[in-house]
């Protein structure tokens, strides 16, 4: 029998960048959308364009230039909502309106406070009005899985004959239990008699780490939908993972009788994609893009593997575009062997940017005796996403001197807008203090420094390191990256970046604020 077509939605853009520490700017959010174009997800839902001026830039972007792909928004059943949604999509190629409303008990007590009739009476309106800007519409009973079965019943045929196209099932907060959720979504089609007129969807939360075997489960009880994100990424302890979802049907295809139309060979490229805009790195023994997904160290297992792969790998990681031959680069490299890898690593560049990629591999090259993967994923990050655009001071140089038993001491000169030098020095209770001092000095502001953190981008003993600090400055926080071989001048501008962007936001304004949460 031929596998049924399954829909992958996935929620990156949204629900992933909800995870904490995972805001992305415009022009990353463009370019993880473009990567999952290129893997040929259904529907990739861009944001939430009534939350913010910059998100529904985004979503209005993204809108405009994918191709193959449908493009949604959420919204909440709100006429202000939806309306955002409608004019974010008016250049899509396949536009969808996702409308989500609170339906469990819990919620219409505490968060809504509202009666069942009126939950349904704002299901319907909502999604009739969705109607009048978009035929795609996409409707989620939020808190489906602790809603009351028959009412959740209710409210579903009740918006199908609104005329949704799509009916979502989110386990919001991670409650349910394989089984369980499977029996929900049979429940459903045995008990919704206009379902044949919908797809059935899930959209699955990771809180009791079963969010890839619900949704599992609810495609084998007939859903026809997953929601899901990029390595699994998402609010709290976060969602389906996208590429655990495909690779399961795709190697149990006979089991579940339904199948993806994503191109696996892109998986791994838009694994290491996100991973890096984001900052949060994969764990190494992650199921499909961990390290050690298709590694084997046991004795044992390298024998039976030698012998036979299929002996200890269920997959070929040719599948999900892992290679066994590494691109080495180095001082001697061309441009073109540089722009390989770039296309590899999922990334898609100008010509310029390419060969200021290149220009600063050439210095890399005379620091460093090997070239990594990850020293060419910190340059690229580095250059094309370094948000000039936000620029109010640049940093010239910093010095520090620091010896036992005494204070630390650091002085910074900045390069403001006109080009003026600007000079402080500042103590501190350690080195990263000091720097921070000196800079708050020059910049007038008085930030506190919430968190420090120093990753390794890079291998070897000269490896290039990541430092992100996240800081506050009148109830506002925000993100600083920096990435060098030094530490010193690395803390000294990732400071700096978040500075910038909070001059940047003071000079903008107040974006305002909404519930954002979503399903």
């Amino acid at each position: 029998m031929k596998p049924e077509k399954l829909i992958i939605f996935d929620t990156t853009l949204r629900d992933g960048e909800q995870c904490p520490g995972a805001s992305l700017n415009r022009k990353e959010k463009l370019e993880i959308a473009r990567q999952l174009a290129l893997l040929k997800v259904d529907v990739i839902e861009a944001g939430f364009p009534v939350a913010s001026p910059g998100d529904f830039d985004s979503v209005r972007e993204i809108a405009t230039e994918i191709k193959g792909s449908s493009v949604a928004g959420l919204a909440r059943a709100l006429e202000k909502d939806i309306e955002a949604s409608a004019r974010a999509l008016e250049k899509a190629e396949s536009p969808r309106i996702h409308i989500f409303l609170s339906t469990s008990k819990t919620h219409r007590d505490h968060k809504l406070l509202k009666s069942k009739t009126e939950i349904i009476k704002m299901a319907t309106d909502a999604v009739r009005f969705g109607k009048k800007f978009c035929d795609d519409i996409e409707f989620s009973p939020e808190d489906a899985s602790r809603t009351e079965p028959d009412f959740l019943y209710e409210v579903v045929e009740a918006v199908i004959d609104a005329g949704a196209t799509t009916v979502n099932i989110p386990d919001t907060v991670g409650y349910a239990i394989p089984d369980e959720f499977g029996g929900l979504i049979a429940g459903i089609k045995k008990n919704v008699p206009n379902i044949d007129n919908a797809i059935i969807s899930v959209h699955c939360h990771n809180d009791l780490g079963m969010a890839v075997a619900n949704s599992l489960a609810a495609v084998k009880s007939g859903a026809r939908q997953v929601e899901c994100t990029v390595n699994g990424i998402g609010e709290r302890a976060g969602n389906a993972a996208m590429e655990e979802i495909v690779m399961a049907l795709k190697t149990r295809r006979e089991f579940f009788g339904a199948d993806t139309r994503i191109d696996t060979k892109h998986i791994m490229t838009c694994s290491r994609l996100v991973s890096s805009l984001t900052g949060f790195f994969v764990q190494r023994n992650k199921a499909i893009v961990g390290k050690n997904a298709f590694a084997h160290e046991s004795g044992v297992h390298q024998d039976g593997f030698l012998k036979k792969k299929d002996t200890y790998e269920i997959m070929n990681p040719t599948e999900i575009g892992l290679e066994s031959s590494e691109l080495v680069l180095g001082k001697h490299s061309g441009r073109n062997a540089l722009a390989s890898s770039i296309r590899q690593l999922g990334y898609q560049l100008t010509d310029t940017e390419l060969n200021e990629v290149f220009n600063d591999l050439k210095v890399l090259a005379d620091e460093k005796k090997e070239i990594f993967e990850e020293d060419i994923l910190a340059l690229i990050q580095k250059q094309k996403f370094s948000e000039d655009s936000l620029f109010t001071y640049k940093l010239k140089w910093v010095k520090c001197s620091f010896e036992s038993g005494k204070i630390p001491e650091a002085s910074v000169v900045l390069i403001s807008l006109d080009g003026k030098e600007h000079e402080s020095t500042a103590t501190g209770d350690g080195p990263v203090d000091s720097i921070c001092n000196a800079i708050d000095r020059i910049t007038g502001l008085s930030c506190k420094l919430l968190d420090y953190q120093v990753m390794s981008k890079t291998k070897g003993k000269d490896a290039q390191g990541e430092i992100t600090v996240r800081v506050s400055h009148e109830n506002r926080e925000v993100l600083g990256k920096g990435i060098g071989v030094n530490t010193i001048e690395t803390s000294a501008f990732a400071y700096v970046n978040a500075v910038n962007k909070l001059l940047f936001k003071s000079k903008s304004g107040p974006l305002g604020s909404c519930d954002i949460s979503g399903p």
